[in-house]
């Protein structure tokens, strides 16, 4: 008899449990990024604030031995090298797309609170921990695309191999009026009406259970990265662990998801990208 009233107490306590545990995940991600991502050297040492990164990225710091990178202008990719790669874009994007996600999140548990004081399926615990853990792998899956486009980009020279920021004026004004013009496109503003509306999209897709949860955090996640791939592909312009461009990109998409204005602001920053590839261009 004891164990249902522990029970209900813990379910409405979930909520704050939810958040806890979303602000953890979220700080230690950020922590991860700041100190590094186990590559050597602090986010610190790679920031940078200039409108037009391209002219100031260098392939070497002053004053470092990296005999590899010396000798062929690139850093060897090892095993450990693509593991490390993929790590940081995953964590960047836990960091990143976690906070814009606690209202989905959120909302998750209430409904399957709902749906379980109503007696609709036997779960005892709302599976809140599948239905986030769902939305990070479809993140894991952008971050191996993301490693491997981060491969192509710095074969080609594109890319600098220690800053990891844009060589090439070509390559930057193309990224900017790209994200720009999908800031203001059709398929951008179905994905994030989407990512608006997590009752609305909880309600069309729902299923229960813990695999059920999974699924649903995954297809959620798929439409968070079709409504925001473009902007994290500004990440190769500024430098992909430039602390300034993280954060200012991190708070562009808190405002599209979450402010009433917020695809308004979205569709402004898209203007501004494209005259800033422009500008980019004629440098």
């Amino acid at each position: 008899m004891s164990e249902a009233p522990a029970f209900e107490r813990l379910l409405k306590r979930d909520r704050v449990i939810t958040l806890a545990g979303l602000a953890v995940l979220c700080a230690l991600a950020w922590l991860y990024i700041v100190a590094g991502a186990g590559f050597g050297m602090s986010a610190r040492e790679l920031t940078t604030l200039a409108l037009f990164p391209h002219l100031q990225t260098h392939d070497l710091m002053p004053g470092m031995d990296m005999s590899a990178a010396a000798s062929t202008g690139r850093i060897a990719w090892s095993f450990t090298h693509w593991a490390l790669l993929i790590a940081m874009w995953w964590i960047m994007m836990i960091a990143m797309m976690t906070p814009s996600a606690t209202p989905a999140i959120l909302i998750y548990a209430r409904v399957h609170r709902h749906a379980f004081a109503q007696g609709q399926h036997q779960d005892m615990l709302a599976p809140t921990g599948a239905f986030a853990s769902g939305y990070l792998l479809a993140w894991l899956g952008f971050a191996v695309v993301a490693a491997a486009l981060h491969w192509v980009l710095e074969r080609t020279g594109l890319v600098s191999a220690m800053m990891m920021g844009s060589q090439s004026r070509w390559l930057s004004g193309a990224v900017l009026i790209a994200a720009g013009l999908y800031q203001l496109s059709p398929l951008k503003n179905v994905c994030l009406a989407l990512c608006r509306t997590p009752a609305a999209f909880l309600a069309r897709h729902w299923r229960p259970h813990g695999r059920g949860a999974l699924r649903l955090g995954a297809l959620h996640g798929a439409y968070c990265i079709g409504c925001c791939w473009m902007l994290m592909a500004l990440l190769f312009i500024g430098g992909v662990m430039n602390l300034i461009w993280i954060a200012a990109l991190t708070l562009l998409v808190l405002i599209e998801k979450v402010l009433p204005l917020g695809p308004w602001v979205g569709r402004g920053a898209g203007i501004v990208m494209i005259g800033w590839g422009v500008a980019t261009l004629m440098i």
